[in-house]
C-alpha cells in the first residue's frame, strides 16, 4: 500500500489551447488549466508533472507514462489531434494499472471513448446554470471530506442520456437549474486500472479554483492510484499443482 502521498506520481494533461487563444479563458487560468490543477494537487502533497498537446508525443512519452501512477486528462477543442499511437500507449498503461481521471469535456477524448467502448455523447448547454452535485455514494473514498452535495454557482450544463456503460460506482449525480440531471461522477475498472469521470470544469468558468472540486480530484487521485497485488498471467499456463494431505 502507498503510505506517503508523495509516492503517488500524477501527470496532469491539458490541450492548453483555449488559454492561449481566448483572453477570457486566460484571465481565469493564466498559466493553463493544467497549472491550476497541478498547484491544487501539490498542496495535497502529491508529486505532480504536467504535459500538454503541443509537446513532442503530447508530453506522454513511454518514460513519462511509465513514471505516472495517475493521469488526469482535460481536453475539449482538439480531441482529433491526439495521436492514435499515444492513445494506445495510454490505454495499455491503464490496463496495466495506471489510474485515469477524465475531466469535463474529456468525455469525448479518444482515450475515454476507447476505454468505454461507446460514443460517450450527451446533451449540453452554455447558459451559466446553477449546479448541485449530489453525493450518491457516501463513504466512498472520492467523497471524503464532503457534505451531502457541492454547490457550483455557474456551470455549463450537461444532460442525459450520457452514452457510457453503467458505472461500477456512481459517486455524484448533478442537478442543474434548467432541470437536467447528469451522472457526473462515474467509476470504472479496465484491466488493473481505475478510471474516474468527473463532469465539472468548463474552461470559461473558474470551476477548478473551487476548493471542493479540487478536493474531489485529489481524493480521486488517491483512489485511482495503483496498489500492489498478485501478478496477472495469461496465455497457456500450466497447473500450479496442489499438495495433498493424507489427513494423518
Amino acid at each position: 500500500m502507498t503510505t506517503n502521498t508523495r509516492d503517488i506520481h500524477v501527470t496532469v494533461w491539458n490541450e492548453y489551447r483555449h488559454e492561449r487563444q481566448d483572453k477570457d479563458v486566460a484571465a481565469i487560468y493564466p498559466e493553463g488549466i493544467h497549472a491550476t490543477l497541478a498547484a491544487a494537487l501539490r498542496k495535497a502533497e502529491l508529486t505532480v508533472h504536467t504535459a500538454t498537446l503541443d509537446e513532442p508525443e503530447h508530453g506522454l512519452s513511454v518514460d513519462v507514462l511509465n513514471a505516472t501512477d495517475v493521469l488526469v486528462w482535460w481536453g475539449h477543442m482538439a480531441h482529433g489531434e491526439v495521436n492514435d499511437e499515444v492513445v494506445a500507449r495510454v490505454q495499455q498503461r491503464v490496463l496495466d494499472g495506471m489510474g485515469l481521471i477524465v475531466l469535463h469535456s474529456g468525455h469525448f477524448s479518444k482515450i475515454f471513448r476507447t476505454l468505454m467502448g461507446t460514443n460517450c455523447d450527451l446533451k449540453w448547454r452554455e447558459s451559466n446554470d446553477h449546479e448541485r452535485l449530489w453525493v450518491t455514494a457516501p463513504g466512498h473514498p472520492i467523497t471524503e471530506g464532503l457534505g451531502e452535495y457541492i454547490e457550483i454557482e455557474h456551470e455549463e450544463t450537461y444532460g442525459e442520456p450520457f452514452d457510457v456503460p453503467p458505472p461500477e460506482t456512481l459517486v455524484f449525480v448533478s442537478w442543474f437549474s434548467g432541470g437536467e440531471v447528469f451522472r457526473s461522477g462515474c467509476c470504472y475498472t479496465r484491466g488493473r486500472g481505475r478510471i474516474f469521470y468527473f463532469r465539472p470544469g468548463h474552461e470559461t468558468l473558474p470551476t477548478y479554483h473551487h476548493p471542493e472540486v479540487q478536493r474531489v480530484i485529489s481524493n480521486a487521485v488517491h483512489w485511482a492510484a495503483p496498489t500492489p497485488g498478485a501478478p496477472r498471467t495469461s496465455g497457456n499456463a500450466q497447473a500450479p499443482g496442489l499438495k495433498w494431505s493424507s489427513g494423518r
